[in-house]
């Protein structure tokens, strides 16, 4: 059968039309050769949101937004319809989610399954909406504050920059110039004592040696004479010390309390009296005897009779004592 040129003419043009359709439906976002669900859901703020954003699960797209509309109701919400492929079935409570996937990528939608839930979602149903905030908006609020710290350090940077204006005059700068000159001459001088000690040092480099071999003999010494030390038994000497010790503070208690013959020589009267009395006694008894002593020994070839004893009084010892002055 031949066909004719105007059965070619009509073919291309009924080729053209359905071209222009589905090419018209997939610019729209909507696939004529694919089978979708739609969903529908309500947000206060698309921020961005256009036809033909992806939709999808898990970071997969399964989907793309087909309308963005204002609703009718004068709620001021509007409404995003939805189309989802049939090979990715979720639950009704599951949430759509508008979010930002980069800094260019602009807005999208990501449907959150809630996998508890098993009742599953079915075309026309309106699902759940929630707004995440993108990574402009986190970079934002994060810049927020550190734009104002920022501002507040320039403002405290400048306030700083003229109170060192106001006091960095003249005189204060002459001063500076010449704090800094004194400086440059302390560290020439220190410089030349540094160099006169090095001088020094390496002069006396020989003495150093030997005072060192001195220290070190010194310290072998010290450690001979701690190894003695820890060798001796001075725990046995302290102990012993510390009965000595209290041997005498137990002596020198009965002193003062008067027990023994120095407590009570300490301590009684009578007995100190008796004491100086019997001294003066034997003290005019020696005298007595040294003056006359004739009294005490005698020895008469002639039969002479003795003269009786007179005990001496304090007069004669006090006139005796004054003749025998020169």
């Amino acid at each position: 059968m031949k066909i004719t040129r105007e059965i070619k003419t009509a073919i291309l043009v009924i080729a053209s039309i359905l071209l222009f359709i589905w090419g018209y439906s997939f610019l729209k976002g909507r696939d004529l050769l694919s089978s979708y669900k739609t969903f529908y859901v309500q947000y206060d703020n698309v921020e961005g949101l256009v036809n033909s954003a992806p939709v999808t699960i898990n970071g997969l797209i399964v989907g793309k937004v087909s309308k963005i509309k204002l609703m009718e109701d004068n709620s001021g919400k509007i409404q995003v319809e939805l189309q989802i492929k049939n090979d990715f079935p979720f639950s009704k409570s599951s949430i759509a989610s508008i979010y930002e996937p980069g800094l260019i990528g602009g807005k999208q939608i990501m449907i959150t399954p809630n996998f508890e839930d098993k009742t599953p979602a079915e075309s026309g149903m309106t699902l759940m909406g929630s707004v995440k905030p993108g990574l402009t908006t986190l970079v934002a609020d994060k810049l927020t504050p550190l734009q104002e710290k920022v501002e507040k350090m320039v403002v405290s940077a400048d306030e700083l920059l003229k109170n060192v204006n106001s006091v960095m005059d003249a005189k204060t700068k002459e001063n500076l110039k010449s704090s800094i000159a004194n400086l440059d001459a302390t560290l020439a001088e220190f410089k030349v004592a540094s160099k006169n000690v090095n001088e020094m040092l390496a002069e006396n480099k020989g003495k150093f040696s030997s005072t060192m071999s001195n220290v070190d003999k010194a310290s072998a010494n010290f450690a001979k004479l701690s190894d003695s030390l820890s060798k001796a038994n001075i725990g046995k000497t302290v102990k012993n010390l510390e009965k000595t010790l209290a041997s005498a503070d137990k002596i020198m208690a009965d002193i003062q309390a008067g027990k023994g013959s120095l407590g009570k020589l300490a301590k009684d009267d009578a007995m100190y009296k008796n004491l100086t009395k019997s001294t003066k006694e034997l003290e005019l008894l020696l005298q007595d005897f040294r003056l006359n002593p004739t009294r005490y020994v005698n020895v008469s070839l002639f039969g002479k009779k003795n003269k009786p004893y007179k005990a001496p009084t304090a007069a004669d010892t006090i006139t005796t004592n004054t003749q025998k002055k020169p």
